[in-house]
């Protein structure tokens, strides 16, 4: 397999490479920091044997290529903790519908249901909660997870 030149080639430092191979040995850490650790054992430019292809190490490691390429760029850009280290999620969604407008769905999902209907249904109660204005636009699956976890019922 051809190996393609990279954006961020791996050298790790003797006293680097010490380190991954004493954290491996112990097996005592996190299985993803231990797979990141034998990740960037293989794709050490300075690394004793064959030189291995991000292709090789994702297919022996049964992880992404992509993983791998990640791996590389937080070694290069932030360093071996960061590499070896999970990163907590940063991003946070925001609140598809807050308490109050929550209550009011609750509220809604427990009223007769409109003329004409048997009972509610995620769609109407979404329909209802736009056309009541009690929030701009909803989605009855937004619906469903918020009556789900409030352990209510349509019926």
């Amino acid at each position: 397999m051809q190996e393609r030149p990279h954006k961020h080639e791996i050298v790790l430092s003797e006293e680097q490479r010490h380190a991954l191979h004493q954290l491996i040995s112990k097996g005592k850490a996190p299985a993803r920091k231990l797979a990141h650790a034998r990740v960037l054992l293989k794709i050490d430019r300075n690394a004793p044997g064959p030189r291995w292809t991000d292709e090789q190490v994702a297919e022996a490691f049964e992880m992404s290529r992509y993983t791998v390429i990640r791996i590389r760029e937080r070694f290069a850009t932030n360093g071996l903790d960061d590499a070896l280290t999970h990163r907590p999620h940063t991003q946070t969604r925001a609140r598809a519908l807050d308490g109050e407008q929550e209550a009011h769905l609750i509220a809604l999902s427990c009223s007769p249901s409109p003329q004409g209907q048997a009972r509610w249904t995620l769609r109407l109660l979404a329909k209802h909660m736009v056309e009541l204005g009690y929030v701009e636009q909803v989605s009855y699956e937004t619906v469903r997870r918020t009556l789900k976890k409030t352990n209510s019922s349509r019926g």
